[in-house]
């Protein structure tokens, strides 16, 4: 609209320059592809979430009896955990190669929150629901207790940097794909819980995780490709894809616990090795 002055009969126009200003979205806070892989391993989780709801829950409140669509729809929900492990690992990698926004931090820790905390919690919530030996309430509490350690988690990396390309405590895409192994493995109730909050522990522990780049990223995108192979054995019933799927369940808590091992003796190691070489140096 524009005011007429009476003395001047001159008209004024308001700034438009200052308000398109104002309006456009600064370049800094535009999202970079880095961050657009980001956003997909949130949808993952997201995905995960409907259709661990979808295909496994609504089917046993409505008490159906098809156990086929629940296999698929559970594969499914882990598989979708699975890509956004990828979309996860990808988008450091595309970061440090290209450039990320200020948001990116941001925006990789709420991402994590809902596929590697929402997700897995809910999860084993539904797990407590639908398993004939599972006892709901506890489950509960151990759904809780998975998605308080990973905010922990993700509160304390934002606060701490790592050094010597370790982190502390277990990467919360391992520990979600881990707590899904336990689940799948279909141990009995009360040894399923314990090892969910060993693995909730191992999170917000001060345990030694390396850090995956390089050799270590392409065998962890490989034992993903893995995974899911094994899970879509599983899920349309070919012959031993039972077994398969314990077997890769298996190995998943094995690694859980045996990587921090060589870890934690690398690091001795190298103590060892630092005091030789003082003692070295003391000498005349």
């Amino acid at each position: 609209m524009t005011v007429i002055d009476p003395e001047t009969q001159t008209g004024w126009v308001p700034e438009a320059d200052e308000a398109d200003d104002e309006e456009e979205m600064p370049l800094s806070l535009r999202l970079s592809i880095a961050d657009a892989l980001t956003l997909g391993n949130a949808t993952c989780g997201f995905m995960a979430v409907y259709f661990t709801t979808t295909g496994i829950l609504i089917p046993h409140l409505t008490g159906s009896q098809e156990t086929g669509m629940a296999r698929h729809s559970a594969a499914t929900a882990v598989i979708l955990m699975l890509c956004a492990a990828v979309f996860d690992l990808f988008d450091g990698l595309v970061a440090r190669k290209l450039r990320s926004s200020p948001m990116g931090a941001e925006l990789d820790n709420l991402s994590d929150l809902i596929s590697f905390g929402l997700a897995p919690a809910y999860f084993v919530l539904v797990y407590g629901m639908v398993a004939d030996d599972a006892h709901q309430r506890v489950a509960a509490v151990g759904a809780v207790v998975v998605l308080l350690a990973v905010v922990l988690r993700l509160a304390r990396f934002s606060c701490v940097t790592p050094a010597n390309g370790m982190f502390q405590g277990m990467p919360s895409p391992f520990g979600a794909l881990t707590v899904v192994a336990i689940v799948l493995l279909e141990l009995p109730f009360v040894a399923t819980v314990l090892a969910i909050v060993g693995t909730a522990w191992l999170m917000v522990s001060r345990v030694e995780y390396p850090k995956p780049r390089g050799r270590l990223a392409g065998a962890m995108l490989a034992w993903i490709v893995l995974s899911m192979g094994l899970l879509a054995a599983w899920a349309f019933g070919a012959p031993g894809g039972q077994l398969l799927l314990q077997t890769g369940c298996a190995l998943q808590l094995v690694m859980g616990a045996v990587i921090p091992l060589f870890a934690t003796a690398r690091r001795v190691n190298n103590f060892r090795d630092n005091r030789r070489e003082a003692r070295t140096a003391q000498l005349p």
